[in-house]
């Protein structure tokens, strides 16, 4: 005799039964934890995630001297407001606001030598913008506990027209 999907032989008196009960408790029991939203998803340091969060939303926005005011030294030495606030519109304007980022690289340092010094971050994603798809490599510097942009490219064959 058949019960669903469960047999006598494997009901859920059997040995077999009750370890397949026992399992499918377990995973229910989990499924919550699994399901939550971790506060460190891309595993950057928070203070990292919310300067690239604060990165992306200056340039949703076109808050372009906001970008400047706030990255590092080593932003500000390469480029001038108006020069940076010019790579950053047209990048703006070709390809849109960003859609989502899919990390592809992470790399962590202590530098002491060099022309980045202290504590970086280097990371790469792979990004979809409204209008095109794009690479992009920024690199954080971390300052008196706070982390700052101190460089940035995109690539996108949208940005090469």
């Amino acid at each position: 005799m058949k019960l669903g999907v469960w047999s006598l032989e494997s009901g859920v008196g059997s040995r077999r039964g009750r370890l397949r009960l026992c399992l499918l408790v377990l995973c229910f029991c989990l499924l919550p934890a699994a399901c939550a939203v971790d506060e460190r998803r891309s595993g950057l340091p928070p203070a990292a995630q919310s300067a690239i969060d604060r990165l992306t939303e200056h340039f949703a926005e076109r808050r372009f001297a906001e970008v400047y005011a706030e990255a590092a030294d080593e932003w500000r030495a390469a480029a001038t407001p108006d020069a940076s606030r010019a790579a950053l519109e047209r990048a703006r304007e070709t390809l849109g606001r960003v859609v989502s980022r899919a990390p592809v690289r992470a790399a962590e340092q202590q530098n002491s030598s060099g022309d980045l010094r202290g504590h970086t971050l280097s990371l790469t994603y792979n990004t979809k913008f409204e209008r095109a798809e794009a690479i992009e490599q920024l690199t954080l510097v971390e300052r008196d506990g706070r982390w700052q942009l101190a460089r940035y490219t995109v690539n996108s064959d949208a940005l090469k027209q």
